[in-house]
């Protein structure tokens, strides 16, 4: 007489084992995860000095955008076919390494460097796409950088800008950037910018 055996299937232990399914789905997932995020790790805050208040610092200083001449600081790398036609030079970008100064005569002391570059963006009017460093040179703040990516509506009489991070004594820096035209030539335009930043 032939005993007849139940067929077994692997899903059969799943149902009367949920213990082990359970074991052996999060054993995968740990195996999973550990391979594939092998480059980062969770620290805590104070291993970076996050664990004392943040600062908020105020500084002022003069930008020097120079697009003719000698001492040329402003340099159009790029345009868009109807650029020279367009009211407000849309398409046209420029990179730029302007002088910070503390007073606005080109003369006096220079802090630092904004260098990146702006693209105008607008059909409308002359909007700007500003992406720069303020690379400061001078003082405490010697070597450390702001960075700031916004809109720069140039015929505004205040313009703001978000400060999106930066680096030195600005590590983890967010804030925003005002700026006011001081004066304006068909040289050179000077800026006068007030930046508010929460730092460590």
């Amino acid at each position: 007489m032939a005993i007849s055996l139940p067929k077994f299937h692997p899903s059969s232990l799943i149902y009367q084992h949920p213990f082990i399914f359970i074991i052996t789905i999060s054993f995968l997932c740990n195996f999973t995860t550990a391979e594939t995020h092998s480059f980062g790790r969770i620290i805590s805050p104070s291993t970076l000095g996050l664990n004392k208040p943040q600062k908020l610092s105020h500084l002022r200083f003069y930008f020097h955008d120079i697009v003719d001449g000698p001492n040329q600081s402003a340099f159009r790398v790029a345009a868009a076919p109807s650029t020279n036609n367009s009211p407000t030079g849309f398409g046209a970008v420029v990179v730029m390494d302007d002088a910070l100064t503390e007073l606005p005569e080109m003369g006096s002391k220079v802090v630092g460097r904004a260098q990146g570059m702006y693209a105008l963006a607008s059909r409308s009017e002359v909007g700007l796409l500003m992406v720069l460093n303020f690379a400061f040179t001078e003082g405490k703040y010697n070597g450390s950088n702001l960075s700031v990516l916004g809109r720069n509506a140039a015929n505004s009489a205040v313009r703001e800008m978000p400060v999106v991070g930066g680096s030195g004594l600005f590590r983890f820096a967010n804030g925003y950037a005002q700026a006011r035209t001081h004066h304006s030539t068909t040289v050179e335009d000077v800026v006068e910018y007030n930046v508010f930043v929460f730092h460590y």
